[in-house]
């Protein structure tokens, strides 16, 4: 028997692959499939089943596409609903694998229909338990996703999740290794520990939802401090439940040139956002004008998704040559299809062909040290966790995410320093401020991270951000 995790950092999401004798599983796979095709044809087995522990809101599952590549059924668990054929379990049925089953274990409470699979050896030992979003590291799944106006509320969903755990994980063995859906980073939770992998017993001592003396109060901690989830989550849920165009057809699509001398009207004519997914650092030296900047090394298809909210909005994107491939995969896996194509040549070939380019100011920590006064304006994008732990005296939260309310909100007539914590996430607000026609600022390089280590700004108390959250 082999298990695999294949943990993909961009969306802190893992995906699990399982062999014995000559057959496989594969357990909430990410959109492109390429990478299990060629699992199985070098371990020279088949897919027996591709297991879905819920309908996924963060990002499009690979479930379809895999299916039809390979023959093997999806698998949900009870009360799921999807508009495709598919296999829907019952509770506590077994599948066998070669040598080795997996059990169904209904847990609802993260949605209605979250299942939890438990792999039991060739020697009927219980020995490992796949949560999806019903039980991560350090916490649980959020109940507020799967609401119903006037039916069920994210209360009633957190009372389903208590009994859910009680009634079918605490009860399983200490040994048995937890294998979640998400780790840190993920906006499935809240308080996720940075460890992908652990064993049930040590979550039993750890966890502070596991440890709660009652489901009131379960149900209290659990719900304290959740933030609104991205806007996208809901449009990837209607994917994943109604089905998607398959990843060959959208990267065929998305792999278009585009010339200089066409891109504009090209944007013009499709209603496309140009999107920059070059590094903050060459971003601000030089952009197409009104293109939004989320940088593909980073937290991009996330950010995307947030940001754009909209997964069929048109896109046309000026990428680093090479590329391309990369950034439509990484687009698709939170349901962006509508990638029209890219600048050919990328910005060099813009700038060479003498088009207008734009530019952020950017200074170091060092100058902002000299530049700043008491009558200077800060502006903080990091998230309210990170704020609330430690920030400069008098700074203004305004959270990355929620730019699209607060920019309405600022004054360009009035000077600001704009920061996040190391540079990405603030030079994504500044393209976006300048779309908008916003100037007047100024953006830190190297974030707070780097403010702190001039030591002469004033600061608040540092504040574990477990504590904020």
């Amino acid at each position: 028997m082999k298990v695999e995790q294949i943990y993909t950092g961009c969306l802190a999401q893992g995906a699990y692959y399982i062999v014995s004798e000559n057959e496989a599983a594969i357990i909430d796979p990410l959109r492109e499939v390429k990478p299990y095709l060629d699992r199985l044809e070098k371990d020279n087995v088949t897919l027996k089943y591709i297991f879905e522990t819920h309908f996924h809101a963060d990002f499009v599952s690979g479930h379809l596409d895999l299916s039809k590549k390979t023959g093997a059924p999806v698998v949900y668990g009870p009360t799921a609903q999807p508009e495709f054929e598919a296999t829907i379990a019952e509770d506590e049925q077994i599948f066998e694998i070669g040598k080795v089953k997996i059990k169904a274990l209904h847990t609802p409470g993260h949605t209605m229909e979250s299942t939890t699979y438990l792999l039991i050896d060739e020697n009927g030992v219980e020995t490992a338990i796949f949560t999806g979003d019903t039980l991560f590291l350090g916490d649980v799944g959020r109940p507020d996703l799967a609401q119903k106006a006037g039916s069920v509320t994210q209360e009633d969903l957190a009372g389903i999740l208590y009994e859910s755990l009680h009634s079918k994980i605490m009860p399983l063995d200490d040994s048995i290794t937890v294998y979640p859906a998400h780790g840190a980073g993920s906006a499935c939770g809240k308080n996720m520990q940075k460890e992908t992998v652990d064993l049930l017993g040590n979550q039993k001592r750890t966890n502070y939802a596991l440890n709660q003396p009652d489901k009131e109060s379960f149900v209290r901690e659990v719900l304290d401090g959740l933030t609104a989830p991205p806007k996208y989550f809901g449009m990837n849920v209607a994917m994943n439940k109604g089905g998607y165009e398959s990843l060959d057809i959208v990267m065929d699509k998305g792999l278009t040139p585009v010339d200089v001398n066409d891109f504009e009207a090209y944007a013009e004519e499709t209603g496309a956002l140009i999107l920059d997914t070059r590094s903050p650092v060459e971003f601000h030296k030089g952009f197409v004008p009104n293109s939004v900047n989320i940088g593909l090394k980073g937290d991009f298809a996330p950010w995307v998704g947030t940001l754009i909210v909209d997964v069929k909005h048109p896109l046309l994107l000026i990428v680093d040559e090479g590329t391309e491939e990369e950034a439509i995969t990484r687009l698709s896996r939170v349901g962006f299809d509508n990638v029209v194509g890219y600048l050919n040549g990328g910005f060099e070939a813009w700038k060479n062909a003498g088009k207008e380019t734009d530019e952020v100011k950017r200074i170091s920590p060092a100058e902002f040290a000299e530049q700043f006064n008491e009558t200077s304006k800060v502006v903080d994008v990091r998230k309210i966790s990170e704020y609330s732990a430690e920030h400069i005296d008098n700074a203004y939260s305004k959270p990355l995410d929620l730019i699209s309310d607060w920019v309405k909100t600022i004054d360009d007539s009035e000077h600001f320093f704009l920061h996040c914590a190391g540079g990405y996430r603030s030079m994504i607000a500044a393209s976006i401020l300048n779309s908008h026609g916003i100037r007047n600022f100024t953006e830190i390089e190297g974030g707070f991270n780097g403010i702190k280590k001039t030591e002469k700004f004033p600061t608040t108390d540092f504040v574990c951000q477990s504590k904020v959250i």
